[in-house]
């Protein structure tokens, strides 16, 4: 607590002295946590002064567009020249729910080139570089960095500056990362906060219905496609993967967004205890681990696509075939699992 505290009055003095222009990051890919936990943040900044612009490399899923501010969300890969533009005029730059900008694709090169601003890192992913922000918020035993958001907020400028609007947007962001309060990291702190959320007039089962019921038919179709066809058991039923060319994920006109969750479901077969998605894009294989129990994903996924993430949910990229990266994954299995 006492370093928490200390990071606290390091941030504070980096904002003093008059408004300071900002810059909100969040991964490529974004999702619930990433846009939630960037959207809430900005909005606490601009309560107290300053300039925040939130921005993330790629587009977010589409059941987010209902997210309140996520329509001033820039995206680089829409508006890159705006975004470099931004970033070359911000005095501090905030990393949230990442903390490796070389992942960033063309927004690394942007935040490399301003040598001048303050990097702060909030964050709750494992192994971030050491020597590379001004001041680190990472948590690996926070169940989001929307939660850390909250936390940060109520300790830097009281929680009155969370509305009703940032209290959604730290909501969705907590709800997603930690599959709907069913993964770790789930302390009595935790649901406290929530109940402050609640106070603030966030509608949970509102919130529930916009993210989780509002999804495109080719992805309910994708869906049914995985479970039938595509997901595949090994290793005696304790372990499972599931595959997903190009050419398929067209056939059910697929959207940025439509397989998230997809890599939870073999986990709710009585006896898997480890699982993996092969999601083919045009450069790489991207990949999604999950697992239950002391079976350490972070591990696998470091060791065999030099990936990382969380114990129970990690992922990675593979540049060899889908085929290959497949094989990988089995050696991995017979090497994790007695």
């Amino acid at each position: 607590m006492e370093k928490f505290e200390e990071k606290i009055e390091a941030l504070a003095a980096f904002l003093s002295g008059g408004p300071k222009r900002c810059v909100v990051v969040a991964h490529t890919n974004p999702d619930g946590d990433a846009i939630g936990s960037s959207l809430a943040w900005a909005a606490a900044l601009r309560s107290q002064g300053h300039e925040a612009e939130c921005m993330v490399p790629n587009r977010y899923p589409y059941f987010l567009n209902w997210m309140p501010g996520i329509g001033n969300v820039i995206i680089n890969k829409e508006e890159p020249d705006r975004c470099a533009e931004i970033i070359s005029k911000a005095d501090i730059v905030f990393c949230l729910d990442f903390n490796r900008v070389d992942r960033l694709e063309s927004l690394s090169d942007a935040i490399e080139a301003n040598t001048t601003a303050r990097k702060v890192l909030i964050d709750h992913h494992l192994d971030p570089p050491e020597d590379y922000y001004d001041i680190m918020f990472s948590d690996t035993s926070s169940c989001s960095t929307a939660y850390l958001v909250y936390n940060i907020i109520d300790r830097f400028a009281g929680l009155g500056a969370i509305d009703k609007a940032a209290a959604e947007n730290i909501y969705v962001g907590i709800m997603t990362d930690t599959g709907n309060f069913s993964f770790s990291y789930l302390t009595p702190e935790l649901f406290r906060s929530v109940a402050v959320l609640v106070e603030k007039g966030i509608d949970i089962p509102a919130i529930n219905s916009a993210v989780y019921n509002s999804y495109s038919e080719g992805r309910v179709r994708l869906l049914g496609y995985v479970l039938m066809r595509k997901m595949k058991l090994l290793h005696h039923g304790e372990a499972a993967y599931i595959s997903l060319k190009e050419s398929e994920l067209r056939r059910f006109y697929f959207q940025i967004g439509d397989s998230e969750g997809f890599v939870n479901y073999p986990l709710t077969i009585e006896g898997v205890k480890m699982t993996a998605m092969f999601l083919q894009t045009r450069k790489f294989i991207r990949i999604s681990l999950r697992s239950r129990g002391d079976v350490d994903g972070s591990d696998v996924a470091s060791r065999y696509v030099g990936g990382g993430g969380h114990q129970n949910a990690a992922g990675g990229k593979s540049f060899d075939t889908i085929e290959q990266t497949i094989e990988r994954y089995n050696a991995a299995v017979d090497d994790f699992l007695p």
